[in-house]
């Protein structure tokens, strides 16, 4: 989305009748940049009231009046119209008490967090900079409006967000920012985990995540604590050249920038190995179980930060599965079989990223993970029989032949696994035929 024409109306009608308006915040920055802008925010002298009454014929919410804030939908655009304001005291480290409407943009600009944030501009694309953004774009910095300490006590969450738009951005934290982030991290427990967990998903996918959680790496253990075992944590094996942390992490920026489910996944997917650590008379480090003891630790961490129940799920299958060899065509048939198509393509795709953060030598194992994914491609384009689903019989055919309860299940399975190792055809004669001289047989003797 860019900001054009039909965005360009929403101020016109504001000023159409009488009132001050301008683009505000974020969607100016990534103009300024050229980068897609996600949301349009609009900031005005127009009291709630007046916003309302001014786009009377459009969808109009009432988002936050309190706050000043009127959501507006024109054209299947939404825009957040917020009064110029004036903060009071963030006692809650979240919401101000209380607000002062203004007439002043430049009051609006200076209660927001960052520079690059608290610039707005005209329909016309006139700037309105009193706090530097464009030179800190220009330099790739990230600057706390005015005092760092009084930004980061109104807004805890501000601190994540200073390590979120540098790994976003790829922009470097000004020193006395980033004094302040280090020092005042621990705000961070005052701050709900669903808004933490949005930032640090936003993190994850940045350009420049890797040296983010590298050098920020205190503010992700903020976050994450049982990250803290793996700082630093050698892992002596002749297939790791980084720690256990580092190697996480590296493997976090192997991954594809638009798969979060991945990226998410390679954070954690080592969580567990100092716990499962052993040194061998071979003078190599052993890990063996450590995606078990991984999963169990990240099922956790996901159920803290509010994740739901189906991003938990897929993220720790991921997990205990990632270690997991795969070396015949028949094998991947069963992965498939087990998984479906999608997740095992992914795990391939984490199985890649996770050897980019190895030892060179490991990467041409990426070659047959290439593979593996082409023949699920081809088998789910096929429609090769991969489910029970699938299957040319089904329950009501297994009763017809005799058979009850749990052997049923058990049948079906069995042919299945035949079918996928190409031992029988998926053919209702043929399995029926087999059933009768083998399945039934051996139930019958239970």
């Amino acid at each position: 989305m860019k900001i054009d024409g039909s965005c360009r109306d929403i101020l016109e009608k504001l000023e159409a009748a009488g009132y001050h308006a301008f683009y505000a915040g974020g969607c100016v920055r990534d103009t300024i940049m050229g980068r897609e802008i996600n949301d349009i925010d609009v900031t005005t002298d127009a009291l709630p009231e007046q916003i309302m009454s001014v786009f009377s014929g459009y969808k109009v919410i009432p988002t936050g009046l309190k706050h000043g804030t009127v959501t507006v939908i024109s054209n299947g655009i939404t825009f957040e119209i917020t009064t110029f304001r004036i903060d009071g005291n963030y006692s809650d480290s979240r919401h101000p008490d209380s607000v002062t409407f203004s007439g002043d943009i430049n009051d609006d600009l200076s209660r927001r967090d960052f520079t690059v944030n608290a610039m707005a501009m005209d329909k016309d694309g006139k700037i309105i900079d009193p706090f530097g953004g464009t030179s800190d774009i220009r330099n790739r910095i990230i600057r706390c409006v005015g005092n760092p300490e009084i930004r980061f006590s109104e807004d805890a969450l501000r601190i994540m967000r200073a390590v979120r738009f540098s790994s976003q951005l790829g922009f470097e934290i000004e020193t006395e920012t980033h004094n302040t982030v280090m020092s005042m991290k621990e705000r961070l427990s005052d701050i709900s985990r669903e808004r933490i967990r949005m930032e640090l998903d936003k993190l994850l996918c940045g350009m420049n995540a890797v040296d983010v959680l590298l050098k920020y790496r205190e503010i992700i253990a903020e976050i994450i604590p049982e990250l803290r075992s793996c700082f630093d944590f050698e892992q002596h094996s002749k297939y790791h050249k980084y720690d256990v942390y580092e190697h996480s992490v590296r493997s976090v920026g192997a991954a594809p920038e638009d798969s979060l489910i991945l990226r998410r996944a390679m954070l954690l997917h080592d969580i567990g190995k100092p716990f499962s650590f052993k040194m061998g008379e071979d003078g190599f480090g052993h890990f063996k179980g450590h995606a078990q003891v991984s999963e169990v630790i990240a099922r956790e961490i996901l159920r803290r930060l509010r994740y739901d129940n189906h991003t938990i799920d897929l993220t720790c299958t991921l997990i205990t599965r990632h270690s997991d060899k795969i070396e015949s065509e028949s094998q991947v048939k069963r992965w498939v079989s087990k998984l479906g198509a999608d997740v095992f393509i992914l795990l391939m795709k984490m199985k890649k990223a996770d050897n980019c953060a190895k030892n060179e030598f490991v990467l041409k194992e990426n070659l047959l993970f290439d593979e593996y994914i082409r023949m699920a491609e081809r088998l789910e384009k096929e429609g090769n029989c991969m489910r029970l689903s699938h299957l040319a019989v089904n329950g009501n055919d297994m009763i017809s032949l005799g058979l009850n309860g749990s052997a049923i299940g058990s049948a079906l399975n069995e042919l299945l696994e035949l079918v996928i190792d190409d031992i029988l055809p998926n053919e209702k004669s043929v399995l029926i035929n087999y059933t009768q001289k083998n399945i039934k047989y051996q139930t019958s003797e239970q």
